[in-house]
């Protein structure tokens, strides 16, 4: 039965609160695409996509128009393709980064991501030959993504890869400095990557999906921000149910818009993704959230512990409203497209290292934060390698998405537009990891891996 009530207040959240379905992704598997002819693989992998994903677009509008509920993103993600693309050379992989820009332009997304290789205790000669062009793939498209697995629990830290990181990195900023280093926002390193993710830049459709399936992205920090300041001076325990009954109402738009999705374009749904993923938007903010629930700013003595309560919270929450919950869920703390984290960095408030504190308790890691353009190869290698270590330790997801903005410095500031936003150029330490990271080979798995 529909409930008036529960209606009334979704229009609400649409309306006055941000609500929104961040992403329709459809993962597709390109594993029959494989083929020792480059060509021929490009070839099959532009048909495949294109003819999967040719109503994706439309059937995200046609929902958005029968709910009135808003659809940000329409996105495909694909089979990682260090795997599908084998012994092809740099210049194949370039090739096969060209023609996924060409399925993309075709079927009308917004990004495609699977431009990634999965490295966490080796790398074979074709992942090492696609890592090595990530930088050039990026600059010579627009909505193609890529992403890095190097480290997992099971395995440890592959910090030989970690060093090829650092140095994608910097020449990804280095192509694309007439755009404020763009590149490197279309490049995440993770741990524990999920495979099921729909949110880029770290999506893909992992070895272990079905052929086709659509996972969706709900977003809501501004409906969670609302609930929480409705909800007055109440205690901490009386304040989680309010984030719960709230995440609950959140994923279930979202799972009305899968199923919905599902359905029409004849696919099997996948999972729902119940992060709460901020925007540059006034009020659409996970900063706000934490400032609403008594912080006088986010990055205050005290926000790492309201992060861990709102993020359990939302996950306690989400998982009563789908069977299907998935890729990452809980609570990104972007810095470029969250306006609260902006204004903590600006005020002094937030550090990249309180930042990093913060990552050990919530969904994602450190995402989207602008550094100074100079910033050596090593000592991005050493914040990757920090963070990449919270994960692998404490058995979860963590990932870096830095941004070594070309020719600015602290005090300066980047602007990418649309939900990218605006990123401040925040201060690093200057000691050198360098020794550490020229040891290379790999850190081993931590002793909690062992649990056969």
């Amino acid at each position: 039965m529909i409930n008036t009530q529960d209606v009334l207040e979704t229009i609400s959240m649409i309306r006055q609160e941000n609500l929104d379905i961040r992403t329709i992704t459809m993962g597709i598997s390109l594993w029959d695409c494989v083929s020792e002819d480059t060509d021929r693989l490009c070839q099959r992998i532009y048909d495949k996509i294109t003819k999967k994903a040719e109503h994706l677009v439309e059937t995200g509008a046609g929902i958005e128009k029968k709910y009135g509920i808003p659809i940000v993103n329409k996105r495909v993600s694909v089979t990682p393709v260090s795997l599908i693309g084998g012994a092809a050379t740099p210049e194949g992989y370039l090739k096969i980064a060209h023609t996924l820009q060409r399925a993309a332009d075709e079927v009308g997304i917004n990004f495609i991501g699977g431009f990634s290789a999965l490295v966490q205790k080796g790398m074979t000669p074709g992942a090492r030959n696609m890592i090595e062009v990530i930088p050039e793939a990026l600059a010579q498209t627009r909505n193609v993504c890529s992403s890095v697995n190097v480290a997992s629990t099971k395995a440890g830290i592959n910090m030989d890869a970690i060093a090829m990181m650092g140095k994608a990195i910097k020449r990804a900023a280095y192509l694309t400095k007439d755009q404020n280093s763009i590149g490197c926002a279309k490049l995440v390193v993770f741990s524990n990557v999920p495979e099921d993710n729909p949110f880029m830049a770290g999506a893909f459709c992992g070895i272990g999906e079905p052929d086709v399936a659509i996972n969706v992205g709900v977003s809501g920090p501004g409906v969670v921000a609302s609930a929480i300041k409705r909800a007055g001076d109440c205690n901490l325990s009386e304040l989680a149910d309010v984030i719960k009954k709230t995440a609950f109402k959140i994923t279930r738009v979202g799972q009305l818009v899968a199923s919905e999705a599902a359905q029409a374009l004849d696919v099997p749904f996948g999972i729902i993704d119940l992060s709460l993923a901020p925007t540059p938007a006034v009020g659409d903010s996970v900063a706000y959230i934490l400032e609403e629930m008594g912080l006088e700013s986010c990055g205050a003595h005290g926000t790492t512990a309201a992060l861990a309560m709102l993020n359990d919270a939302v996950k306690k929450g989400g998982v009563m409203a789908s069977s299907h919950v998935g890729g990452l869920s809980g609570a990104f703390i972007p810095v470029s497209e969250d306006a609260g984290m902006i204004a903590a960095v600006e005020r002094g408030a937030l550090s990249i290292e309180k930042l990093e504190a913060m990552t050990a308790v919530c969904s994602v890691g450190l995402d989207m934060i602008a550094i100074p353009g100079d910033t050596p190869e090593e000592v991005i290698d050493g914040i990757i390698a920090d963070e990449i270590a919270i994960g692998v330790v404490n058995t979860k997801t963590t990932a870096v998405r830095v941004i070594p903005a070309y020719g600015k410095t602290v005090g300066d500031s980047v602007d990418f537009g649309g939900l990218l936003g605006r990123a401040p150029i925040m201060d690093l330490k200057s000691y050198s990891p360098a020794k550490f990271i020229r040891r290379g080979g790999r850190i081993p798995a931590p002793i909690q891996s062992l649990k056969n």
